[in-house]
């Protein structure tokens, strides 16, 4: 009976399909690419809902307001529009940002959605969308202390970079911290702080190359062990850096580097 029923649950099932390595190199790709569609499509979405509102598109079709237009022709809710609209000015600030910042180079590609594609989610976004002044502050403020290191116009990956990095900075930080203090040693302070952090989520990205995020502090520990005693980090430190790294949070750093 047992084995009937074993084979009953084998034929319910596909059979496996065995693939050699180019077959499933050609999967992988294929999710690569998947990924890489839903990643652009927030893009896409803030383009075209950023060019819809400004051209108030509801308004020749006779709807009384954008919510109402975003209702009827999409089934969404009023609250629902009005995210996506802070969805795309939070993108067109940070793109406003980076145009008015140091030179990038000419490999990026600018087309209206490709020049908004930062690798955000829309939850991210939405979480900063009170905050783009101090998120354009703290934006500029990075860009400029980059170029300041790369004599050449600025490789997209390392602006990108800079802009997800910035976000998850204001995503996690209280309401105070992005605004600059009217005393200089606090400035000062505060910059010294942050320049902390950067260095920290640096080592935290390193740190993850050897562990990565799905493995347990303590699996973590046992490869990182060495590689923190090469590099003249403490194991503390570099456990701290790579949670950081992983959540964005900077709590994670609280009693070890910060």
């Amino acid at each position: 009976m047992g084995g009937h029923d074993q084979d009953q649950g084998d034929a319910a099932g596909p059979a496996p399909v065995p693939t050699d390595a180019a077959q499933a190199r050609a999967m992988t790709d294929k999710i690569r690419e998947a990924m890489d569609d839903i990643r652009r499509s927030v893009a896409v979405l803030a383009a075209r809902v950023r060019d819809a509102h400004t051209a108030r598109a509801w308004e020749p079709l006779g709807y009384p307001s954008w919510g109402a237009y975003c209702t009827a022709e999409f089934d969404i809710s009023r609250a629902h529009a009005y995210r996506l609209l802070d969805i795309a000015r939070t993108l067109g600030a940070i793109q406003h940002t980076v145009d008015a910042g140091p030179a990038l180079s000419r490999t990026r590609d600018t087309s209206p959605a490709a020049a908004l594609d930062y690798g955000l989610s829309q939850r991210a976004l939405l979480a900063v969308s009170s905050r783009t002044d101090d998120l354009a502050q703290l934006l500029a403020r990075r860009l400029t202390e980059l170029a300041r290191h790369q004599p050449e116009a600025l490789e997209p990956a390392a602006v990108e970079d800079v802009v997800r990095q910035a976000v998850r900075d204001i995503r996690t930080a209280p309401t105070s911290a992005a605004e600059p203090s009217a005393d200089p040693l606090t400035a000062k302070g505060r910059r010294t702080v942050n320049a902390l952090a950067d260095s920290a989520h640096q080592i935290g990205e390193l740190m993850l190359k050897a562990a990565p995020a799905y493995l347990s502090d303590t699996e973590a520990a046992d490869i990182l062990a060495l590689l923190c005693e090469e590099i003249g980090e403490s194991l503390e430190h570099g456990l701290a850096a790579r949670r950081y790294a992983i959540t964005g949070d900077r709590r994670a750093l609280h009693r070890t580097i910060l």
